[in-house]
């Protein structure tokens, strides 16, 4: 495996051992899983909604949305994928996509099969459940996002955006004093259920 997909396996396997405690050899398992690399240019679709997918996708670089879509085809971000992230592992068991994935900025991923996944969790059951691990953050961070919406005002659905994000690119361990946010306002506004307009006041 190329050296570069190696080391971006190795962002995704720290952030499953943030909350489970994985054998050397179930995170050699993780580090040995075939991936294959895709850039994507901003505002390009990665997963088309409906669509069928035979894998999943590790955000290594740049930042993934994930649009829910009403009838007349309007979109809202319902969740951001930044690297680290495995967009998509819910697909394991579910391959038609509920929603679409697009690159909010210029965006590098990982494609890692299916048949893979369910391959190391079988043979490694501490991994299948670090997975479902993951699975249950994202949907923690989504019930946030909903919280977000309904219930905060403008500064405060900004604020909790950007302080989600700061954490989630380690700022709290690292003691960094800036992190990685591309978004544009109209991603802001798409996220938080404002106007462009809003974000910028």
């Amino acid at each position: 495996m190329p050296h570069q997909n190696r080391a971006g396996l190795q962002v995704f396997l720290n952030r499953l051992n943030l909350r489970s405690q994985l054998t050397p050899v179930e995170q050699q398992a993780v580090l040995d899983l075939p991936a294959f690399p895709s850039e994507l240019e901003a505002n390009i679709d990665h997963v088309a909604l409906g669509e069928m997918t035979e894998f999943a996708s590790l955000v290594v670089t740049g930042a993934l949305g994930r649009f829910g879509q009403n009838a007349r085809g309007d979109r809202q971000i319902t969740a951001l994928h930044v690297p680290g992230d495995m967009a998509n592992l819910q697909s394991v068991v579910e391959p038609r996509a509920t929603s679409a994935l697009q690159a909010l900025c210029r965006t590098k991923v990982l494609k890692i099969p299916h048949q893979a996944l369910r391959s190391a969790a079988a043979r490694h059951p501490a991994l299948a459940e670090a997975f479902w691990r993951d699975c249950m953050v994202d949907a923690a961070i989504l019930s946030q996002w909903v919280v977000n919406i309904g219930r905060r005002d403008a500064v405060g659905r900004i604020a909790h955006l950007i302080c989600e994000i700061a954490t989630r690119q380690g700022v709290r361990e690292t003691g960094a004093d800036s992190f990685e946010f591309p978004l544009t306002q109209n991603q802001i506004a798409d996220a938080t259920g404002m106007t462009s307009v809003h974000v910028n006041r």
